[in-house]
């Protein structure tokens, strides 16, 4: 290859890892958006992560690491409870129950996960995290707040601008082909955020405020035993998802990613990146589907295209500007998008139980599956020794402790 070809072929993987953050971009500052978080940490703990997780793999993966939708509802509670150091430091240690998930499936195999966390476990669970967070969508949907404590923009003009983002989400993930489809957040957005515009209700006196060049707001962790005991049994979702994001990158490029690296070394890279994340107060990480998408629709399967994204990412991190740009999204257009985007968490449960054709003639199944619904969506709470545990947390343990406990058959 002559030197002109080798500059061509940086060239063209800079811009395609350039155009992979795009696919990410609008769910990845959605995440922390939502939770609170530095949308600029997000964007650097996911370029970091994903790096590391390349690391971990030994580069041969092609996926981008980013925001888990998946704690969003965790991390909502975690910081109102014990405030953001605290909910970081848990988070962290769900990165280290990651690396414990891997040295497992090392040692034995993945057979432990169909015996202890089958779909009649992960499912429902998956859907309680979605339908959890049903409420929250409305509620911003409608102009307020996601507890609904107060009102945020009239609520006719917040369903003209909510709805019409909603409508935009869906026509682009729904009718779009090609590229497009990929992007559907970052679509209903646009959408949003351009009706807001005319409805005077965005504020740019903070990005004219705001330095070019800042550092991202990084914080530390801080440990509080009640923050990790509750945070822990989040984790089971992600890292059944996580298989599953690895199996459809592998049916994409035509190579076995669970052998070769290994499910382990994958997992391992996940908790790796979630944990230094946690570390700089960022939000978990997970491999991106809309990234993977991408890369099936481009054939884009070379692993370095993946690191100049991560390296636009946090070099974008460090634009101030952007952060506070991105923070004057009004909440209303976030609970647009988010009434399709959490409805469609659930649907993602829904349709493990499906694919594992899981009966649910048998009564111990459904028995899981209505537990697990009504103490999730209900908030349903415990209280052990002064410690409450509830939501997702609480359904994991009672799925699971029923799971175990439940005859396979129960004869009449």
């Amino acid at each position: 290859m002559t030197t002109n070809q080798s500059k061509a072929s940086l060239a063209k993987e800079m811009l395609t890892g350039t155009q992979m953050l795009f696919v990410a971009f609008g769910a990845l500052v959605l995440m922390p958006l939502l939770t609170g978080l530095d949308p600029n940490v997000a964007l650097c703990t996911a370029g970091i992560g994903t790096l590391l997780f390349q690391l971990v793999t030994k580069g041969q993966v092609p996926v981008f690491l980013a925001s888990s939708f998946a704690f969003i509802a965790p991390i909502m509670y975690g910081t109102q409870t014990w405030g953001i150091p605290a909910t970081m430091g848990a988070l962290m240690v769900v990165g280290v129950v990651y690396a414990l998930f891997s040295g497992i499936i090392k040692v034995r195999g993945t057979d432990f996960i169909q015996k202890y966390l089958p779909p009649i476990v992960t499912g429902p669970i998956i859907m309680v995290i979605g339908l959890s967070l049903a409420p929250v969508a409305v509620n911003m949907a409608l102009g307020k707040t996601g507890d609904a404590s107060a009102q945020l923009v009239d609520t006719q003009i917040a369903l003209m601008i909510s709805l019409p983002a909603l409508i935009a989400t869906l026509i682009v993930s729904a009718f779009s082909k090609g590229f497009m489809r990929l992007v559907p957040i970052l679509a209903g957005i646009v959408v949003g955020y351009g009706i807001s515009l005319y409805h005077g209700i965005i504020d740019f006196s903070p990005v004219a405020a705001a330095p070019w060049f800042a550092m991202p707001n990084f914080t530390a962790p801080e440990f509080n035993w009640q923050a990790i005991v509750y945070m822990l049994p989040i984790a089971i979702a992600p890292a059944i998802e996580h298989i599953g994001d690895v199996l459809a990158i592998s049916n994409a490029t035509g190579k076995d990613y669970i052998k070769k690296p290994g499910l382990h070394r994958t997992l391992l890279g996940d908790g790796v990146a979630t944990t230094t994340a946690s570390m700089l107060g960022g939000p978990p990480n997970t491999t991106y589907s809309e990234v993977t998408g991408a890369v099936m629709l481009t054939k884009a399967f070379n692993p370095r295209i993946m690191t100049w994204a991560a390296i636009a990412a946090i070099l974008m991190a460090f634009v101030g500007k952007l952060g506070t740009l991105l923070q004057t999204i009004p909440p209303v257009v976030m609970g647009g998008i988010m009434m399709l985007l959490f409805g469609l968490i659930a649907s993602v449960g829904l349709g493990s139980l499906i694919k594992a054709k899981v009966d649910f003639e048998q009564p111990r199944n459904f028995i899981i599956f209505a537990i697990v619904l009504v103490f999730g969506i209900g908030g349903m709470a415990l209280n052990f020794g002064g410690y409450n545990i509830q939501g997702i947390s609480l359904c994991a343990l009672v799925a699971i402790l029923l799971n175990l406990v439940l005859p396979k058959e129960i004869k009449n």
